[in-house]
């Protein structure tokens, strides 16, 4: 069988006992079929003779993503997701092979966290991402929207409080400028998941500071968040701060100052990410974002790195 079509059937029944073993048989195949992470191991001199252990795996900058075609197929292209940004500035893309699978993982990592879609009306507050174009977000939430309850679609903050009507139980998705110009709703969603993102609308908070305003704003008692990023094919859910992957990706720290060493429990630093799910183009990334991973593979997103882009799916300390 394919290698794509095979890891593809298996990756849903990754776990502790076997990541490892996925990742690094998923190294191997990308180093020989994707030409920049090849170029960019060997400059580094790991490649799959000298990768033994996951810690080894080199992990490509993000940056690459903004202009090279990050991809480990000769197949088609099918969609390009493409990152949020400043007028002027150059945006990260993400060539999409396979869409249906990039659906069948999105909904499958939200109905492991809050139950099955069809349970749910999905109300969205992206105005940002709907003026972007081409963004992993707002196509993940039109996924949704055909699985969920009717009544679910794109609204305006102005209009909600028309929409939030007694009916099924309902989710709202919003980016964070349009969530904090939401005052007092009379009839509240079941669940609020902020997807981060000021757009330069509003000044920049970290993540406590943004839920404890929008929970008195709206007078609720907790706030959802969503990680996610273009050049990823999987998203991580938590409250609290606290964020968590399903079981085929996870995050590592590095040293601030050493991107080739990784740090101790607890200790911030750069967020590497192993997204198995992208299979088609890289799944070792190396982010812009600062973090620390907690115990039960779990972590924080505390800021970015000086002089790194702001990006629409993180909060900026």
């Amino acid at each position: 069988m394919d290698f794509i079509l095979d890891f593809k059937t298996r990756i849903f029944l990754t776990n502790e006992k076997n990541f490892v073993d996925s990742s690094l048989a998923l190294f191997d195949f990308q180093y020989h079929n994707n030409s920049t992470y090849r170029q960019y191991c060997n400059l580094l001199k790991r490649t799959p003779k000298t990768v033994k252990s996951i810690e080894s795996i080199p992990f490509l900058p993000i940056e690459f993503f903004k202009n090279h075609a990050i991809k480990s197929t000769n197949s088609t292209t099918t969609k390009i997701f493409q990152s949020s940004g400043t007028t002027g500035t150059v945006r990260s893309k993400h060539h999409i092979v396979d869409l249906k699978f990039y659906h069948q993982v999105a909904q499958r990592i939200f109905e492991k966290t809050f139950g099955s879609l069809a349970s749910y009306r999905i109300i969205a507050l992206l105005p940002s991402y709907l003026e972007q174009g081409n963004s992993s977000l707002i196509n993940m939430v039109d996924c949704f929207f055909q699985y969920s309850k009717p009544g679910s679609g794109y609204f305006l903050s102005g209009n909600i409080q028309n929409e939030l009507t007694i009916g099924p139980k309902t989710i709202l998705f919003g980016v964070s400028y349009a969530l904090l110009n939401l005052k007092k709703i009379n009839l509240k969603p079941d669940i609020i998941i902020e997807t981060g993102g000021m757009k330069g609308r509003k000044k920049e908070m970290i993540r406590t500071e943004l839920h404890n305003e929008l929970m008195k704003n709206l007078n609720i008692s907790e706030i959802w968040s969503e990680y996610g990023m273009t050049e990823l094919q999987s998203q991580a859910y938590g409250k609290c701060g606290s964020f968590t992957f399903p079981g085929w990706a996870s995050v590592f720290i590095r040293e601030i100052n050493d991107p080739f060493q990784f740090s101790e429990e607890g200790k911030t630093g750069g967020i590497n990410i192993i997204d198995l799910a992208n299979i088609e183009s890289c799944a070792f990334i190396e982010t812009k974002d600062l973090g620390r991973v907690q115990k039960k593979n779990s972590f924080e997103v505390l800021g970015r790195f000086d002089n790194s882009d702001i990006r629409g799916c993180n909060l900026l300390v």
